[in-house]
């Protein structure tokens, strides 16, 4: 209703501009932010209806509505183009067809056709009629909208009655609407490539470009012009063929198709759940989806038709294939390479072995949940696969020197020399590292931590500290530096004395005292 009378206040004040201020339809349009077709028509239909500003002044909003809303009988030439529009609507969003290449298709088989700006006013005219909000300009299989809800939902736990609010991410086509939703437990990396990876595999084929917003997830730095990208959001759109757009910052245009999925989601898939109770985010995105196909089966008033029905129809051919594998989020990080030419990933807690030419040098590591790349100079040097077993050591002999001979010249001689000559037990300290090792350079590091010790505390000190550590089997560059910060070398590894009898002393009263008190 609101939007009727705002119509009815733009037909009246486009007749006082013509009529009083004497503007061109040109004028009239820019002044409105009205287009010049609908204008033209506001003022053609009143000077057919004999409708002048005074007039209209003193009917209703109602009664002009109805005034302008009696036609007469068409033109049947006009007819038949107007035929034409609803097709021409869907197919302006298949790649490469423009209006054209269509009006070229009807006056092909209309030998009185209209001339193509004529073709081009009564189809604008016909768009803005019939207040169809498809935006010509979203062409099938191009973008991906991608964002979170505002509102979140909620998962109980069921032994504690603990509510945790959850995030809900979202997904439209553009010329479809085809829409995905999915709850994830937060908005960071690996939950938001993983709700991309599930939306792409809902739609069956991939964009070529998505949009997100600038989140920290996606974008490290936003700008109008040149955003940069997270480097594992660029890795996933890579291993996808597509790319990434950006919404510009503080631009809600860019991304008001998803915002207004949002709206939608609100009523069609949040209140349904609204009294449901959920005990895990699988159960929560399994109800999700019952709603989610309900939504995309619905007929939609403007197409006549549902999301899944569009989208089959215009979107579906014009996506590229998924490729075979799925998207793993992965992991980066730089490293350098250790002498015993392992490298250490801290969160997996793990060593993993490259081949011993590298040692020392800076390399790239990429992991996944199941795999560990290592990459020197953009060429990968190592795959393993990614071992659960914490604090232990990946090794493939291929990448072992012959021998056993570090490429500096280490080896197991050298670490032993070394160690007898700062004592007894230093050398059985190392010896038995080395030799619990399934390979003798994966004690090279250790060994060369206990050594590095002396430096600090002394040779003799650190004798002592081996000892101690031999004697209470804690082999370890950890515990023998504790030993030595806390200065316990010197502490006796016996258990505490014990007495056999209670000292004698004035003060203290031996059992025929308590005797006494019994016989009293």
């Amino acid at each position: 209703m609101a939007q009727r009378r705002t119509s009815m206040k733009r037909v009246r004040e486009a007749l006082r501009l013509l009529e009083e201020c004497r503007l061109s339809q040109r004028q009239i349009s820019k002044a409105l932010n009205v287009s010049r077709p609908v204008i033209n028509s506001y003022i053609d239909k009143c000077k057919e209806l004999e409708i002048s500003y005074e007039k209209s002044c003193t009917m209703t909003d109602e009664e002009l509505l109805n005034s302008m809303a009696e036609t007469k009988k068409q033109d049947p030439r006009l007819e038949k183009l107007t035929s034409y529009f609803p097709k021409h609507e869907k197919e302006l969003t298949r790649v490469g067809v423009t209006r054209h290449i269509l009006w070229e298709e009807y006056a092909a088989d209309n030998p009185d056709s209209y001339s193509y700006s004529q073709y081009c006013y009564h189809f604008q005219h016909w768009v803005k009629s019939k207040e169809i909000y498809m935006r010509i300009n979203h062409k099938a299989g191009d973008k991906l909208y991608v964002d979170y809800t505002g509102k979140k939902l909620e998962v109980t736990n069921p032994q504690t009655g603990e509510i945790t609010r959850v995030e809900v991410f979202i997904g439209t086509l553009g010329a479809s609407k085809l829409i995905y939703i999915q709850a994830s437990p937060s908005q960071k990396k690996h939950d938001f490539i993983t709700a991309q990876v599930n939306a792409l595999k809902y739609i069956g084929g991939v964009p070529t470009a998505l949009v997100p917003d600038c989140l920290k997830s996606a974008v490290t730095k936003g700008s109008k012009y040149e955003p940069e990208l997270n480097q594992d959001y660029y890795d996933f759109a890579s291993h996808y063929g597509t790319t990434i757009l950006p919404a510009r910052p503080y631009k809600p245009k860019d991304k008001a198709l998803v915002e207004g999925a949002v709206t939608i989601v609100y009523s069609a898939i949040f209140a349904p759940l609204r009294d449901k109770v959920f005990f895990s985010i699988e159960s929560l995105n399994a109800a999700i989806r019952v709603q989610l196909d309900i939504l995309n089966n619905k007929i939609m008033k403007s197409y006549k038709a549902s999301r899944w029905e569009l989208f089959h129809e215009i979107e579906k051919d014009a996506l590229k294939p998924l490729p075979v594998d799925d998207y793993e989020v992965r992991y980066f990080i730089q490293l350098k390479v250790n002498f015993d030419y392992h490298v250490f990933i801290k969160d997996v807690n793990h060593n993993f072995s490259v081949p011993y030419k590298y040692c020392g040098m800076r390399v790239d590591v990429f992991y996944t949940a199941s795999t560990v790349e290592i990459y020197h100079n953009n060429r990968r040097i190592a795959l393993h696969d990614r071992k659960r077993i914490q604090g232990f050591h990946t090794t493939k002999k291929e990448h072992m020197h012959p021998n056993h001979q570090f490429v500096d010249g280490w080896s197991p001689e050298k670490f032993q020399i070394w160690a007898q000559s700062y004592g007894d037990s230093v050398k059985e300290v190392i010896d038995s590292i080395l030799i619990s090792k399934e390979h003798p350079e994966q004690g090279y590091k250790v060994s060369m931590g206990i050594l590095s010790l002396a430096k600090k505390f002394s040779k003799e000190r650190l004798d002592k500290a081996c000892s101690k550590a031999l004697h209470y089997n804690m082999l370890s560059y950890k515990f023998i530096k504790n030993i030595l910060e806390n200065r316990q070398e010197d502490y006796s590894n016996e258990p505490n004395q014990t007495y056999d009898s209670t000292p004698e002393h004035e003060n203290i009263r031996g059992a025929e005292y308590y005797a006494k008190e019994e016989e009293l």
